[in-house]
């Protein structure tokens, strides 16, 4: 007679992409019969979720190859996604669906989400396997020596406040309101291109006068009409002359261009869950937030080496502007839905070119207008 079993199961990535582990528990009969818990190299959270429920299965499978399993994650996008009813578009978890069905007969699997505390086992599991602590008490001298360098290259910001090297700062301007900016609707590259309203216009100018103050020494723009619209008063305000660059474009939105979370929401729920539940979640057929995150973060590189020590402002959009943000804190990629920048507002950002090292070091100021 065939067994039957249960996994939960559950992944983490500390910098989303970065250092990433899966913890998975295997249950028979309401008794845990096996933990597993590994580091998988440099994933993101997806990917480190995805691991778990392989590993599990693959355990399960080497148990009893007819077992039945009941497998509980609270990772919604693994579990619909497996289910059959979201599409898997990013590469790394299509390959991950594809091995995870072919680990145990996809017929005898069935998967359930859970709130995020019943998942508690397999998450204490995954961070067990991402306790550097715990990594570094196995190292010789020499190499925790390096690897506690390491980290406080990457941690101490405080020693390059004070240190001699000038940064480049990144003055990221959002651009003035347009017909669309009210409602808050979807309006990216490929969309309408729509241009600033007579509020727009106003907010460009009154933005302009404190960039003005900062002195910029190079102003770029983003090649959208509201844009360049915005860029023009700040050029006239700051007396430098400004340059299109197509690295600082908005995300497409595709099909969804044009119409609001709250109209998507409600014509189409499945996909509007799968938008906010997968960073990697191309919405109408556009560029995922993750995909921008990834491109902003090689925007911002070539701005240092292009511009080492010098003062940049940016004409440029909302998406964007919020990618920066996370990248400049080393967040997770996800931390983009908890970032709100306002129309003609400053988003300020040092990078040191030596390393990259970056810092936030203002969000979303705002003239009183």
């Amino acid at each position: 007679m065939a067994r039957h079993f249960t996994i939960t199961a559950d992944g983490g990535s500390r910098g989303n992409p970065g250092p990433a582990a899966y913890g998975a528990v295997i249950s028979e009969n309401g008794k845990v019969i096996h933990e597993l818990f590994e580091t998988i190299g440099v994933a993101t959270n997806n990917v480190a979720e995805y691991s778990g429920l392989l590993a599990g299965l693959q355990m399960v499978h080497s148990l009893d190859a007819e077992a039945t399993v009941d497998v509980a994650m609270d990772s919604k996008l693994v579990v619909e996604q497996m289910s059959g009813r979201w599409q898997i578009k990013h590469e790394a978890m299509r390959d991950l669906a594809k091995q995870v069905r072919a680990a145990h007969p996809a017929s005898l699997v069935k998967y359930k989400w859970i709130p995020r505390e019943e998942n508690s086992h397999a998450d204490r599991l995954a961070n067990k396997a991402l306790d550097g602590e715990v990594a570094i008490d196995f190292l010789h001298n020499e190499q925790r020596a390096n690897f506690e360098k390491e980290l406080t290259q990457k941690n101490f910001l405080h020693e390059r406040l004070t240190s001699e090297e000038v940064p480049t700062t990144i003055y990221l301007v959002r651009h003035g309101e347009t017909p669309l900016t009210p409602d808050r609707k979807f309006s990216g590259a490929g969309g309408s291109d729509p241009a600033l309203t007579v509020k727009g216009l106003a907010q460009a100018q009154a933005i302009a006068v404190e960039l003005a103050s900062r002195k910029p020494d190079v102003l770029l723009a983003s090649p959208m009409r509201r844009t360049i619209q915005t860029a023009q008063a700040l050029s006239d305000a700051c007396g430098v002359p400004y340059e299109i660059d197509e690295e600082w474009i908005e995300a497409s939105f595709g099909t969804w261009d044009g119409r609001s979370p709250s109209e998507i929401k409600q014509d189409l729920p499945d996909e509007f869950e799968q938008w906010v539940s997968d960073i990697y979640y191309s919405q109408g057929g556009g560029e995922s937030y993750g995909d921008v995150v990834d491109r902003i973060r090689i925007a911002i590189e070539n701005i240092a080496k292009r511009f080492p020590g010098k003062k940049v402002a940016i004409a440029t959009h909302n998406v964007v502007t919020k990618a920066a943000a996370v990248i400049a804190m080393n967040a997770p990629a996800e931390s983009i839905f908890h970032i709100d920048v306002l129309p003609c507002s400053i988003t300020t950002i040092n990078v040191w070119p030596s390393d990259g090292l970056t810092a936030l070091r203002s969000l979303s100021e705002r003239s009183t207008l």
